[in-house]
């Protein structure tokens, strides 16, 4: 059992000396803004050491971000792709947890201004992620919410599965057509399986599930400015999903650029698609963690660090993730979660190493892994080294990945179990209408709306689109 009263109680310390310096303190303060993949590698490997550290997240909360476009799509439930950021920590009685919504740093007095309290830090480590970016056109979100959170997720199967449930009591062919239109914007990995998981639920299990449609006829289109699907993957491996995805009946168009989103619809320059259902996956920007510090940003807003990932002038305060902008052999890391882990794990690393006056590891190197996409029932892409995969191997390569990188037994076996259901059966048991936080605000809307909406379905919950506010780091399905 400790006894030492800043082991039991890491936070005490932190929060005592905000305002004063906190190496005042007997033990090292080190506070780690951020409960993604490169804040918890953080943390972790801090874990046992002489040190305090308090992990500040605005949820409580770690999500597998890879997997969220599966809970929108119905095939896993929220639970299966999160786990509680303390329960992940837990076993380290030097570890702290906040739930707090960090508004800026004050470099001055070393401390993080999280809510109502001050926590003072020796060191601090941003794993603050990146949000979605729609270009200068945040309007836009209310119509086309993007998926980075939990709550994305769940917004969007809810959006996505009333649309259905709207058609099957409408009248006018040209307002169901509306409603069954889905349209996914941007072509990376994100938009390319959230297309694909659409075709699965909409065309393959759903279809016994209502007498007046056919979810069959739904019309799912994949919008992409850039000339391909993928780009940072082999054209072989582009042209392949492309067509992939066009033999399972998906509208792929590139070179297509979004130039308005309303409730009604999304407009591009090849002509307006009138749809109910809009997804926004072609972008993010870095988190606010540049203004706090005071520096200029690149132009995703992301810090610029130093070899050891620390930031000029600060060498006491390190960033990671998405956060951070990266260069190695003239090339930007990419944001992805393998990078995210990486880059905690090594400042995790360089920070032990100062606390027991031993000598820091070598500049951060980037060890890029592969490049993975799913596009449907066995079939996928990869990249890994010179290796490249397609079709059921590739399928197979992704979901052991991505099973191996779940955190705890029970998501690894739950989640497994979930797929051979799905793929034995074709259905999807997560189809579940989950009102959001103005629900009866979005009921009393619908409802007011009764007589003057042409498109029937009012009073319907959720009819109407509910900004998010989202967050979280930018992931892809890498290894």
């Amino acid at each position: 059992m400790h006894t030492d009263g800043r082991q039991s109680d890491p936070t005490h310390s932190a929060l005592k000396s905000a305002g004063a310096p906190a190496s005042q303190g007997a033990r090292p303060l080190i506070v780690v803004v951020g409960g993604g993949f490169g804040g918890l590698e953080a943390a972790k490997a801090l874990g046992g050491t002489r040190a305090d550290v308090v992990v500040i997240d605005r949820q409580n909360h770690h999500c597998f971000q890879p997997l969220l476009y599966q809970v929108a799509t119905a095939s896993l439930s929220p639970a299966d792709v999160a786990w509680p950021i303390r329960g992940i920590l837990g076993r380290w009685p030097n570890i702290s947890v906040f739930m707090a919504e960090v508004t800026g740093i004050d470099l001055k007095r070393r401390c993080v201004r999280a809510g109502p309290i001050d926590v003072a830090y020796d060191q601090l480590v941003l794993a603050t992620g990146a949000t979605h970016s729609y270009f200068g056109h945040d309007d836009w979100a209310p119509f086309a919410p993007g998926l980075k959170r939990i709550e994305d997720a769940t917004d969007i199967r809810r959006r996505l599965l009333l649309a259905f449930e709207r058609a099957e009591i409408e009248d006018s062919p040209e307002a169901r057509e509306r409603l069954m239109t889905i349209v996914i914007v941007g072509g990376g990995p994100t938009g390319v399986e959230m297309a694909g998981a659409v075709h699965e639920l909409v065309r393959v299990a759903m279809p016994l599930d209502f007498r007046r449609i056919d979810p069959r006829k739904a019309r799912i289109v994949l919008v992409e400015a850039g000339n391909r699907l993928l780009p940072a993957l082999p054209e072989t491996l582009s042209a392949y999903t492309a067509a992939t995805l066009e033999r399972m009946g998906v509208e792929v168009r590139t070179g297509c650029t979004v130039m308005a989103c309303d409730a009604m619809g999304v407009e591009t320059n090849g002509g307006r698609i009138e749809s109910a259902t809009l997804v926004w996956a072609a972008g993010v920007v870095a988190s606010p963690a540049a203004c706090w510090l005071g520096v200029e940003g690149d132009r995703a807003g992301r810090v610029k660090v130093g070899p050891d990932l620390s930031v000029a002038g600060h060498p006491e305060i390190f960033v990671v993730g998405d956060t951070a902008a990266v260069v190695q052999d003239g090339n930007p890391v990419p944001g992805v979660a393998a990078a995210a882990k990486q880059m905690g794990h090594y400042v995790g690393a360089v920070i032990k190493a100062r606390i027991a006056g031993k000598p820091a590891p070598g500049p951060f190197h980037y060890r890029h892994q592969g490049d993975l996409a799913t596009i449907g029932r066995k079939a996928a892409v990869a990249k890994i080294g010179k290796l490249e995969l397609t079709g059921f191997i590739g399928w197979l390569f992704w979901s052991v990945i991505h099973i191996y990188f779940l955190i705890g037994a029970r998501n690894r076996f739950v989640v497994a179990t979930t797929w051979l259901g799905d793929y034995l059966t074709f259905q999807r048991n997560a189809r579940l209408i989950t009102l959001d936080r103005s629900a009866s605000a979005v009921r009393s809307e619908g409802t007011a709306r009764a007589g003057a909406e042409p498109s029937g379905g009012a009073g319907l919950p959720g009819s109407e689109p509910v900004a998010e506010a989202p967050d979280g780091e930018r992931l892809r399905s890498s290894v």
